[in-house]
């Protein structure tokens, strides 16, 4: 028996030494978590750590801090992808199946019951591991407004912040997904291995999109019936916060307006607004329809690039 379980520890410490150098830490905002090694010198990771910082930075396996940009960004899955700079990791272990093994690849969707072992980077850079099984395959499950994964997986391995972004490892070495930062009932919430690679291959495809702000905060609420006009519907984004020289308070809006829709969208969440604030409507003149004082009025708003 002792024999046994030194076998099994021994294979277990291996799949975490040979998978390792695919998975490196990224700094953004004065936070820290994990990435996964997409292709060389592409990185996937959460889009929590990266937050607003366009340009996080990634240290890799051999310690070197290597500048990156967003190439990509999933809302539906919250994953990032960064391209790290040239002449960065050119030698670590890119994800790609034959490319430099030993190489993390996507395996299929594992059992319950299975072996899960969650490898990250601690804030000192050092390799971090946590062993559980899987516990629950399950899904859909609602990211957001709109916005769910079909599948996710839970593990009971404990996972603390340093763990989101990081390689969820099957006994045969392959990975299962990508962890989060989230957690359901105890259990840390995995983004499957072909769901995460699907949205890295869709967001490389794409390419970079261009996400605007405007320099609000705000909240959703429900629009009180005698309060609603022709134009607005039962729900709204009551403005709670105005920053100095945003875009909107060049625009003049004000705290207390409320946000109807924006180019005639119904704005109902944050995420209908960040949703709609891409693409071509950064750096152009949007339409924002406002209620203010109980009349509707539209305001002239310009997006600028986050």
């Amino acid at each position: 028996m002792r024999i046994m379980l030194t076998n099994f520890s021994n294979e277990l410490a291996d799949i975490v030494v040979a998978s390792s150098p695919s998975v490196v830490q990224v700094r953004a905002g004065g936070r820290a978590a994990s990435g996964v090694i997409y292709q060389a010198n592409l990185i996937l990771t959460t889009g929590r750590v990266v937050g607003r910082d366009e340009h996080p930075e990634v240290r890799t396996s051999d310690g070197r801090l290597v500048p990156s940009e967003i190439a990509g960004w999933d809302p539906a899955s919250r994953l990032v992808l960064l391209k790290m700079s040239d002449g960065g990791p050119d030698k670590v272990r890119p994800t790609t199946p034959g490319v430099e093994a030993p190489a993390l690849t996507a395996g299929p969707l594992p059992r319950v019951g299975s072996v899960a072992l969650a490898i990250g980077r601690s804030l000192s850079n050092n390799v971090t591991a946590s062993a559980g099984i899987v516990s629950i395959i399950g899904g859909p499950l609602r990211t957001g407004h709109r916005r769910q994964l079909e599948q996710v997986i839970r593990i009971s391995a404990p996972l603390h912040d340093g763990f989101a972004g990081g390689a969820v490892i099957g006994a045969d070495g392959q990975l299962i997904g990508v962890a989060t930062a989230a957690a359901i009932r105890g259990l840390a919430v995995v983004i499957p291995a072909g769901i995460a690679w699907d949205s890295a291959r869709t967001m490389l495809e794409r390419g970079a999109t261009r996400r605007g702000y405007l320099g609000i905060a705000a909240q959703p609420v429900r629009v009180p019936e005698k309060q609603r006009s022709s134009r607005a519907g039962a729900e709204a984004l009551l403005v709670v916060g105005v920053t100095d020289a945003s875009p909107a308070a060049d625009a003049g809006l004000l705290v207390g307006d409320l946000l109807l829709a924006l180019d005639d969208v119904a704005l109902t969440s944050l995420e209908d607004l960040i949703d709609l604030l891409v693409g071509e409507r950064v750096g152009r003149p949007v339409k924002i329809r406002v209620q203010r004082g109980g009349a509707d009025v539209d305001v002239s708003v310009t997006p600028k690039e986050r």
